[in-house]
């Protein structure tokens, strides 16, 4: 798995990159972080996963899962979704966590502004959309927010969601009571630390039914 931390596309927050690693890890999953470039417009970022999805492949990995965290989690999102992506560059699923996943919005402006710049047409920001990019044939998602997030509302995963539910695609859905932004694996928040173990068995299941495995 590929793991993506977030930072608003201006930065890799820490918290969301080796201890991700770590805990996979600890499932059996051989897993490390890209650091994708930033502050720098789109398609940039998503090309650059796309690079190294391919470089893994050429490399033996046979299916390959991304996991990203807010801004981390659009870009994975982009990757998993993106127009013309054929089976080199292509991903078994995708696990987002509290993930921006619309530039329609006026949430979380700042990755706007760096990805798309002040002046972006309405079509650039739909263009930027998960939820504009889902087909009938997009990987499972795992998605999971928490309803306090001030920074990247959970109107973003409802969003999302309903997409990929109007498409027919598998996915699953946590949107949990409490906690704010950035918690990477949670540890000590309650209730929300259980979407680590949601999200094992998830992973678990699709690799059962032979859809995806890392």
């Amino acid at each position: 798995m590929i793991v993506l931390p977030g930072g608003g596309y201006a930065a890799h927050a820490e918290n969301e990159a080796e201890p991700i690693v770590t805990w996979l890890g600890g499932l059996g999953i051989q897993a490390s972080v890209f650091r994708y470039p930033l502050n720098v417009r789109h398609p940039v970022p998503r090309d650059a996963l796309l690079g190294e999805i391919r470089r893994r492949r050429a490399a033996g990995a046979d299916r390959i899962g991304l996991i990203g965290f807010s801004a981390g989690g659009h870009l994975a999102g982009l990757a998993a979704l993106g127009p013309g992506a054929g089976s080199a560059d292509g991903v078994q699923f995708a696990v987002l966590g509290y993930s921006i996943t619309s530039m329609e919005t006026e949430t979380y402006r700042p990755s706007r502004l760096i990805l798309l710049g002040e002046d972006a047409s309405p079509q650039a920001r739909r263009s930027a959309s998960l939820d504009a990019l889902v087909t009938p044939q997009s990987p499972p998602f795992f998605l999971w927010h928490t309803a306090e997030d001030i920074y990247v509302p959970p109107e973003h995963t409802y969003r999302f969601a309903a997409a990929l539910a109007a498409n027919g695609v598998p996915h699953a859905v946590h949107v949990f009571a409490h906690g704010p932004h950035s918690l990477g694996l949670a540890e000590g928040a309650g209730d929300t630390a259980a979407w680590t173990t949601l999200a094992a068995s998830w992973i678990r299941e699709q690799t059962d039914r032979s859809v995806i495995s890392t």
